[in-house]
């Protein structure tokens, strides 16, 4: 694929999710350093858990969202996904307010808490987002034509709206 667009990396963490990262990145540690302690039955767990964190960094957490004239591109360490432009039916910022308001509760499945939140939200209202976002706030909602919204954060995520809304016209004939 192309490398051209303009590139937006995930923004940056949330108080509130640094802080359930950092809680979590300690149950590593506790393993790691209770198993040099003597207790080897905690080897493989402290490895399980390893793997699983590395799993949702190299296959859950986005790196970046590239806006091509025709495209969408999401890119994660170990994989890629593209979106049609013109399977994108409206693309705009959204408060927490307005999308408790407009999808009411949500259930995660997927990775949260650790670095955010990635994989499935389902909804009361919406049933299921396609979610991948590592703040709490200043959402970025888009709507598909043929497929389940997506709810992501884009570092600076009104420039990535005017980007993906400019984008838009520009790949109109």
């Amino acid at each position: 694929m192309s490398t051209t667009g303009q590139s937006f990396p995930l923004a940056p963490m949330s108080g509130l999710i640094w802080i359930v990262t950092a809680v979590l990145m300690a149950i590593p540690v506790a393993f790691i350093a209770a198993a040099m302690a003597g207790g080897r039955v905690l080897i493989f767990p402290a490895a399980c858990v390893v793997a699983i964190y590395l799993w949702v960094w190299l296959r859950f957490r986005p790196t970046r969202f590239v806006v091509h004239a025709d495209r969408l591109e999401i890119r994660w360490p170990l994989k890629f996904r593209s979106i049609p432009r013109a399977d994108i039916a409206e693309v705009r910022l959204v408060d927490k307010q307005v999308l408790r308001r407009e999808t009411g509760w949500g259930i995660r499945v997927g990775a949260g808490g650790l670095w955010g939140g990635f994989g499935w939200l389902w909804t009361e209202r919406r049933g299921i987002v396609q979610m991948y976002i590592s703040r709490t706030d200043r959402f970025v909602w888009i709507e598909r034509v043929s497929d389940r919204p997506w709810l992501i954060t884009p570092a600076d995520p009104a420039a990535f709206v005017r980007a993906l809304c400019s984008a838009s016209l520009r790949a109109r004939p």
